[in-house]
């Protein structure tokens, strides 16, 4: 009789979590850089999400540390007369399983990066 193997569990890193207090202020005063950002506001949910992906890749590959992810506040209502989607939308976008191998953790950004319609976005060091 074959012995049967159960399957090899899937190791998936941590869920995002909340930057420290110390590196969001590092930030608001300048002392710790953004090392990219993508702005996303007036764009379709699709496109914004293709270009998160896209962008959150292709930092983390060239060693960006910290990155700043600009939502917009939703000002003005869309066709389904929604305000804010990308601002909602875009947190869960960082813990999906496409991303949460990039992302430590983001935290709503300071008011002279945007405030709360803006993301700083922590990136994982990739293995050579």
């Amino acid at each position: 009789m074959e012995q049967v193997r159960a399957p090899r569990p899937v190791i998936r890193p941590p869920p995002p979590a909340a930057l420290d207090r110390r590196l969001k202020q590092r930030l608001a005063r300048g002392s710790e850089p953004i090392d990219a950002r993508v702005d996303l506001h007036g764009l379709t949910q699709a496109e914004a999400h293709d270009l998160l992906v896209r962008f959150v890749r292709s930092a983390s590959a060239q060693g960006a540390r910290v990155v700043l992810v600009i939502t917009g506040k939703g000002g003005g209502a869309g066709p389904g007369g929604e305000r804010g989607v990308l601002r909602r939308q875009v947190p869960h976008w960082l813990e999906a399983p496409e991303l949460c191998n990039h992302v430590i953790g983001f935290a709503a950004a300071h008011v002279t990066h945007g405030g709360d319609g803006a993301l700083y976005v922590r990136l994982r060091r990739q293995k050579s």
